[in-house]
């Protein structure tokens, strides 16, 4: 079933009614952006958190419950619903909105099938010739496992389906690759995500991230970024849904930021323009920048958590008209500008992730934390606790976000005001941005 295609004229005006879905820092950081529009007269976040509480209102419906969704977006009127995390655009959230009259940034079920399944991601890339690394795929665990004998080491494994930014484990000796193969297979440590594994060849190169926004044809791309995934310093330890990132990253410059636009972007979104699945929304592809050239890692189909937070706070000008133009088809008449500044986003984990991990943590220094110069705090894994105070509710609690003049300014400003915050267990790497500054010594 190909999408369902919008009017491509729907009417802005000055009191429109968003609602974002979701409940991390990607979704207080667009709520903040959006609610700064002159276009916009309320935000909604579903279910939201602590900080988007300030923002707008909260309504406690689960990201997971599309008929509920739709109910509210309905009751409450919205003239658009902004769709933050992946896992509602594959269960087909935009799709229900779309059949209810109601507009939606985001992709349909089966364009945002490029990130719920790897094996449909990589098989769009063949027909569409972007380069990504050799692979193949399996959905029988023996097989797998004869296949890494053959792909040798290091070598990466991937559950084919979404498993909330944990299940790429980079193997680098032959029992680690075996053991990954058992636990996402045969353990189901990822659940159905994990009835098929991808199997790919190690890249040699440094990751950043490359997000445009698309509405079927045009690409419109944000600012380069770069994502931190290893929970701990100099890339160390298992992969989280990301401990922090930076914009600009200096690896794509302007050479290489055209090269990804024609090489990468375009090529997929005409393939799935040519295969009925039009793409509407923002499109994510991790790249490794490699000595012959980029390679996609993955796409994603939607904003980056934690990349979202640098790049908003860089965007000048208004939001909303991007956003809308993606739904509406009409992308090809709208420009964005960006602040000459760098912007840092570090997170603040609770101590144990992305394992287990207590909730309910009392967090001081938030307020003292949002009067320092160029500081934005974006909360992700907060709620409120019996007594009003904040309290953590999450693997990722905050995302402390600073602009400076240059990496180095914006890398000060952003640990000043983590020095600032407190809960226990608090954890977060020290190290974020390091690779900017050592690549050619950028200040």
């Amino acid at each position: 079933m190909s999408n369902v295609i919008l009017p491509r004229h729907f009417p802005e005006r000055a009191n429109m009614k968003i609602l974002i879905v979701g409940q991390g820092g990607r979704e207080h950081a667009l709520a903040w952006k959006i609610s700064k529009s002159p276009m916009v007269q309320k935000v909604y976040c579903l279910p939201g958190n602590a900080g988007t509480a300030s923002l707008g209102e909260n309504i406690h419906v689960s990201v997971e419950d599309i008929k509920g969704i739709v109910e509210q977006s309905k009751k409450l009127a919205v003239d658009l619903v902004v769709v933050g995390p992946e896992a509602p655009l594959v269960d087909g959230l935009a799709n229900s909105l779309s059949e209810s009259g109601i507009l939606c940034f985001g992709p349909d079920r089966r364009a945002a099938m490029i990130e719920g399944s790897k094996w449909y991601a990589k098989d769009l890339m063949s027909h569409a010739g972007v380069p990504t690394a050799r692979w193949e795929s399996f959905d029988d665990s023996e097989k797998a496992h004869l296949a890494v004998e053959r792909f040798g080491i290091p070598v990466v494994i991937k559950a084919d389906g979404l498993a909330a930014g944990k299940g790429v484990i980079v193997c680098k000796t032959l029992l680690e690759a075996h053991e990954a193969v058992t636990k996402i297979m045969e353990q189901k440590e990822f659940g159905a995500a994990g009835d098929k594994v991808i199997i790919e060849e190690f890249m040699e190169g440094e990751e950043a991230s490359f997000i445009a926004l698309v509405d079927g044809e045009t690409v419109l791309p944000l600012a380069s970024s770069q994502d931190h995934k290893r929970v701990f310093d100099n890339d160390e330890g298992p992969n989280t849904g990301g401990m922090g990132a930076y914009s600009p990253a200096p690896v794509v410059d302007d050479a290489l930021h055209e090269e990804i636009i024609q090489k990468i972007m375009k090529p997929i979104v005409s393939t799935m323009e040519k295969i009925g699945s039009i793409y509407q929304g923002a499109l994510y592809a991790g790249l490794m920048i490699c000595r012959d050239g980029p390679k996609v890692l993955e796409f994603n189909a939607r904003f980056g958590d934690p990349e979202t937070q640098p790049l908003v706070v860089r965007m000048d000008g208004d939001i909303v008209p991007l956003l809308l133009a993606c739904a509406n088809r009409t992308l090809a008449k709208q420009k964005i500008s960006w602040k000459d500044q760098a912007a840092v986003c570090i997170v603040m984990a609770s101590r144990g992730y992305p394992g287990k991990y207590e909730k309910g943590k009392t967090i001081s220094g938030i307020f003292q934390a949002e009067q320092l110069d160029s500081v934005s705090i974006f909360q992700s894994g907060t709620a409120f606790g019996p007594s009003g105070e904040i309290v953590s509710n999450g693997g990722r609690v905050l995302g402390v976000t600073g602009l400076g003049n240059g990496i180095r300014n914006a890398i000060e400003h952003t640990y000043k005001a983590v020095s600032v915050i407190h809960f226990d267990g608090a954890h977060f790497r020290r190290d974020i941005g390091k690779r900017a500054l050592d690549r050619n010594h950028v200040e």
